[in-house]
C-alpha cells in the first residue's frame, strides 16, 4: 500500500511544484490587495472584492474554461504570450500553476486582510507623524504585524493550491509527466482497472500534505505572534 510508483512520485512532486511556484507568485499580489481592500475606500471596491471572491462560488470548470479562453494558444493574452514571449500556459504545468494560484487566490487574500484590518491604525498614524514614508510605513509596521495572517493565508493558499482538480483539468488537460497533478491522477486511477491501491495512496499523501500545511500554518502563526510580542 505504501509502494509508491515513479508514475505516483512524479505526481506528487509535480503538484509541490505547481503549488510553490502557484503561492510564491500569488503572495505579492494578494498582500497587495489585502492592504487595498482594508485601508482604502474607493468605487468599485465591492465590486472588487466579488470579483476577487469569484473562484470561491463558480463551478471549478467554468474559471477553467475562462483561463483557457483567456491564456489559450488563441486567447488575447495567451496569444501575446506565445507569439511575442514564447511563453505559453495551455497544457503546461505553468498553466497547472496558473489554474492553481486563481483558485487558490481567494483563500490567501481573506486571512490577510483581516490581518491587517486587526490592526490599530493608531500605529500607523504614528510612524506617519514621526516621518516616515508610507512604504516605510507598511513595510516596517503594517506587514510585520499582519505576519501571521500572511503566513495563515499563504498556506491556506498552497494547500488549496496542491488539491486543486476541476479548474487545472479543464485548462491544461490531464497529461502524465506534464500536467498530471495529484488530484488528476487519483482521477485517472479510479477509473482503470485495479487502480484502487495507487489512488488509495494518493489520497494517503494528499491528507498527509494538507494536515501538514495546516499545522505548518498553526506553528508559524504562533512564532510570529510570540516574536511580535517580544516572548
Amino acid at each position: 500500500m505504501l509502494d509508491i510508483s515513479p508514475a505516483e512520485w512524479t505526481a506528487i512532486l509535480l503538484s509541490l511544484r505547481v503549488g510553490v511556484i502557484a503561492t510564491l507568485v500569488a503572495t505579492p499580489f494578494g498582500i497587495a490587495l489585502a492592504w487595498l481592500l482594508a485601508r482604502r475606500d474607493f468605487w468599485g471596491k465591492s465590486v472588487l472584492d466579488a470579483v476577487v471572491h469569484l473562484p470561491l462560488v463558480l463551478p471549478p470548470v467554468v474559471t477553467g474554461y475562462l483561463l483557457l479562453l483567456t491564456f489559450g494558444r488563441k486567447g488575447l493574452v495567451g496569444g501575446f504570450l506565445a507569439d511575442h514571449l514564447g511563453i505559453v500556459f495551455a497544457f503546461r504545468w505553468t498553466g497547472a500553476a496558473l489554474a492553481c494560484g486563481v483558485m487558490s487566490f481567494p483563500l490567501l487574500v481573506r486571512p490577510m486582510r483581516l490581518s491587517i484590518e486587526a490592526i490599530d491604525r493608531r500605529l500607523e498614524q504614528a510612524a506617519e507623524t514621526l516621518g516616515a514614508a508610507p512604504w516605510k510605513v507598511f513595510f516596517t509596521v503594517t506587514l510585520p504585524l499582519a505576519l501571521p495572517g500572511v503566513l495563515a493565508g499563504m498556506v491556506l493558499g498552497f494547500a488549496k493550491a496542491i488539491g486543486e482538480f476541476g479548474a487545472t483539468i479543464t485548462f491544461v488537460s490531464n497529461i502524465p509527466g506534464e500536467t498530471q497533478t495529484i488530484s488528476s491522477a487519483i482521477y485517472s486511477l479510479i477509473q482503470t482497472p485495479d487502480g484502487d491501491a495507487a489512488a488509495g495512496r494518493l489520497v494517503i499523501v494528499s491528507i498527509v500534505l494538507a494536515i501538514g500545511a495546516l499545522i505548518a500554518a498553526e506553528w508559524f502563526a504562533r512564532r510570529a505572534t510570540q516574536r511580535l510580542h517580544g516572548n
